[in-house]
């Protein structure tokens, strides 16, 4: 399938009929273009799919109905392969209302034999087989039309070599009996909860919000929340609407009225026009508020703590070397403060990640084992 040209499907018939052709396929390998410079929901520019014999581009700029496709994606026998396919199955949910299942995602089962966490595509195609993809389109405008050969050709390796890789990525899974390791992983990609944005929580992915407290924080949430209901309303880009340093400053300096906030620095007249009135209420509501609305926000851990997370980071990594795993996918250094916070909720205490690290963490924490150093070898054993 390497030298196979990729069909291009820009007909409702033709995608009826390479859909009927893929419909007995044990797998789909999937793949899709998009841009998300001018929008807050991803632009559905592209297409791929492959099977172990057939590749094809299909074009929904052209095609009004996807219905065979839907049916196809939804068929819960076939198994869907991604590689990095959040924002993948975040457009199928968008445009669908629904998430296709079951499905296997390369990037999140090659660090379970030793890959780079959050390895690229045409990383892991070289490493896996042997193979170098070209590079020379990435920065394709996907939504322009004609598509060259040589676009075609390049978004078709996306999913040319995916299906391939997936089988070898599997097969030694199943030999090391790590297969259901990632059943966790995958659901949540199925799970419709991952891909909401409540608005009332958009204020925790705001760079500098850990540095507002009280009222400065409330007032933080309440227009990073109107931003995100505006954004979806108007399907703009979040920065598009207000940046996040603007935002951080306007609930840091608190202006009262338009003309207030027309002083602050990045705060241009079309800002005023549009949102002045509005971010200026949002601020009095919230400073008349209790101070009890403020949000919580994590305490910032003691030098104390932060070297026990440090040991904690080294009885992983120790663990993950033995097993030949990534530690990322073993435990993050956010799993490493939950289960400081709340063992017995931690991931860490559940499934397997309790046999391989969990058991040994708790005793570390209990002191019945301790790291050892000898001759330049860390190891840990028994107290």
């Amino acid at each position: 399938m390497t030298d196979t040209t990729p069909l291009f499907i820009d007909t409702l018939q033709a995608l009826a009929q390479l859909c009927r052709q893929l419909e007995t396929s044990p797998w789909l390998a999937i793949d899709t273009e998009f841009l998300r410079e001018s929008t807050y929901y991803p632009q559905f520019c592209l297409l791929q799919i492959a099977n172990q014999d057939i590749v094809a581009c299909i074009d929904p700029l052209q095609l009004e109905d996807l219905e065979p496709l839907w049916q196809l994606l939804y068929r819960p026998e076939i198994i869907k392969v991604f590689h990095a396919g959040r924002q993948d199955l975040e457009i199928f949910y968008h445009l669908h209302g629904k998430l296709p299942a079951p499905v296997f995602d390369t990037q999140i089962a090659a660090p379970l034999l030793g890959f780079s966490d959050q390895i690229g595509y045409a990383q892991l195609v070289a490493e896996v087989l042997g193979v170098q993809l070209e590079k020379g389109h990435s920065r394709t405008d996907w939504r322009k039309r004609p598509l060259s050969p040589q676009q075609l050709q390049y978004a078709a390796d996306d999913v040319r070599y995916l299906g391939p890789m997936y089988l070898e990525l599997r097969q030694q899974l199943e030999k090391l009996h790590r297969l259901s390791w990632l059943e966790e992983d995958f659901a949540t990609l199925t799970n419709p909860a991952t891909y909401a944005n409540p608005p009332e929580d958009a204020w925790r992915r705001i760079k500098g919000a850990r540095k507002l407290k009280g009222k400065q924080l409330a007032i933080l949430k309440q227009l990073a929340s109107w931003r995100e209901r505006t954004a979806v309303e108007h399907n703009l880009p979040r920065g598009w609407v207000l940046k996040d340093d603007l935002l951080c400053q306007i609930a840091r300096l608190r202006p009262k009225t338009p003309q207030a906030l027309a002083q602050l620095r990045g705060i241009g007249d079309k800002i005023i026009k549009r949102h002045g009135e509005t971010i200026c209420r949002l601020i009095a509501e919230t400073t008349a508020s209790s101070t009890k609305e403020a949000p919580y926000q994590p305490p910032t851990r003691t030098p104390e703590q932060e070297a026990l997370l440090d040991l904690l980071s080294a009885v992983v990594r120790l663990q993950a070397a033995e097993h030949h795993i990534n530690p990322t996918v073993l435990a993050s250094r956010r799993d490493l403060e939950k289960f400081l916070d709340a063992p017995d909720d931690s991931k860490l205490c559940q499934g397997w990640r309790q046999q391989l690290i969990g058991r040994d963490l708790q005793d570390f924490m209990a002191g019945k084992k301790r790291l050892q150093i000898e001759q330049g070898r860390v190891y840990l054993e028994a107290s």
